[in-house]
């Protein structure tokens, strides 16, 4: 595999915080109770000005401490609660389920409507409010009969098992939708701002046209307007030049990285700039054009079709569908400090999401009945994983 870093500097680094945390946007979370697990990323200011960051050990490990549950239909996002139960999407039958982190037991809240499974849509990733502790509000982006668009729920433990969710309300609406490409990965930054990875839906035109919202990361205020100190004024694209944005995860020092499928040649990790143009269709993978913005590193299709990222023990981790694997890698700022490591290969099949947990604990979900891979008895399932 062919790798050349990045040549992002400090700078950048220095230009997302500017954009993603600004006194305009309501700051960093700080200490505020949100009622959501750790998440792994900063959630303050960077490091002192001068102070050094310690670069990871090239060689790394996963240790799979338990499996959580078994018996998932077609998993897809996964959210953390504070009391360590998890709240996982199923993207085909359209509900939320709250897994018990202890036993396993899982509960339905329900079944969000308006959701059309269909190819790789329907619904897709889960998120967290920032104030959840107080509002109980559950994001979600699914795939409707004419979009990709993002809701939020109220979710209510006290009312039966399978009528826990509150009628949706649309944040934003209007993703371009496909039988492929669809995106779907949403998060909350530490600046409390709401990002969603878009794919081009199968229409490549998409991804350099900066009017449209397919193949691009969008950065939102929670009530789903344009964030404040976006790089384009009014508008809620953040980064654009993408083929099908599938994971996001931000470093400690809060610069934001994504994954996302190549098409027939390679695979990419991404550190996004605002503003940056990340090349598909006109480059996949490291380019010679200075106007495109090179991944931190590549892969061949058929070694990772990239997922779900998490950041742990300064590395981002990165779940391969395709590739069947667990991909580590390690950084120095927003460069890859070492070759890449896999793990797990072949061992569960599909890998879909992977999320931080406390201290050096991933939670990882399985992917293998959406249709394209092999499912085994248990299957789909999540995992607990010790990492260095």
């Amino acid at each position: 595999m062919q790798r050349r870093a990045v040549t992002a500097v400090l700078a950048a680094a220095a230009l997302l915080l500017t954009a993603g945390c600004s006194s305009d946007d309501g700051g960093p979370p700080g200490g505020s109770d949100t009622g959501a697990a750790p998440s792994g990323t900063a959630t303050g200011s960077s490091s002192p000005e001068g102070s050094a960051e310690e670069t990871p050990p090239a060689k790394g490990s996963v240790k799979v401490v338990r499996t959580v549950t078994t018996g998932l239909s077609t998993p897809w996002g996964l959210a953390p609660l504070a009391d360590g139960d998890l709240l996982v999407s199923s993207r085909d039958e359209a509900t939320i389920t709250r897994v018990d982190g202890g036993t396993g037991e899982k509960t339905e809240l329900g079944e969000v409507p308006g959701v059309s499974p269909s190819g790789e849509g329907g619904l897709l990733g889960i998120a967290l409010s920032p104030e959840y502790a107080s509002d109980r509000m559950i994001y979600a982006y699914f795939t409707s009969a004419s979009d990709n668009r993002v809701v939020r729920m109220i979710y209510d433990a006290e009312k039966p098992a399978g009528e826990q969710l509150g009628a949706p309300d649309t944040v934003f609406r209007g993703i371009p939708k496909g039988e492929i490409h669809n995106g779907g990965r949403i998060a909350f930054g530490p600046d409390r701002m709401l990002y969603a990875g878009t794919g081009e839906s199968g229409d490549t035109g998409l991804s350099q046209d900066k009017e449209s919202l397919g193949g691009k990361i969008l950065r939102l205020t929670p009530e789903g307007e344009p964030a404040p100190g976006n790089p384009f004024p009014g508008s809620p694209v953040y980064s654009y030049g993408h083929r099908n944005v599938q994971g996001l995860a931000w470093d400690a020092e809060q610069r934001l990285f994504a994954s996302e499928f190549g098409q027939d040649t390679w695979d990419e990790l991404n550190a996004i700039t605002p503003g940056d143009n990340y090349g598909w269709p006109e480059a996949e993978g490291e380019s010679d054009d200075s106007g495109f913005h090179d991944p931190v590193d590549q892969w061949t299709t058929d070694e990772a079709s990239p997922s779900g990222i998490a950041y742990a023990g300064g590395s981002i981790w990165m779940a391969g569908l395709g590739g069947d694997r667990l991909w580590r890698i390690p950084l120095k700022g927003t460069e890859a400090s070492a070759d890449p490591e896999a793990f797990l290969e072949d061992e569960y099949g599909r890998l879909r999401t992977v999320v931080p947990a406390s201290g050096n604990k991933l939670w990882l979900v399985t992917s293998n009945t959406d249709g394209r891979g092999d499912p085994k008895e248990g299957d789909d399932r999540i995992l607990e994983l010790e990492v260095s």
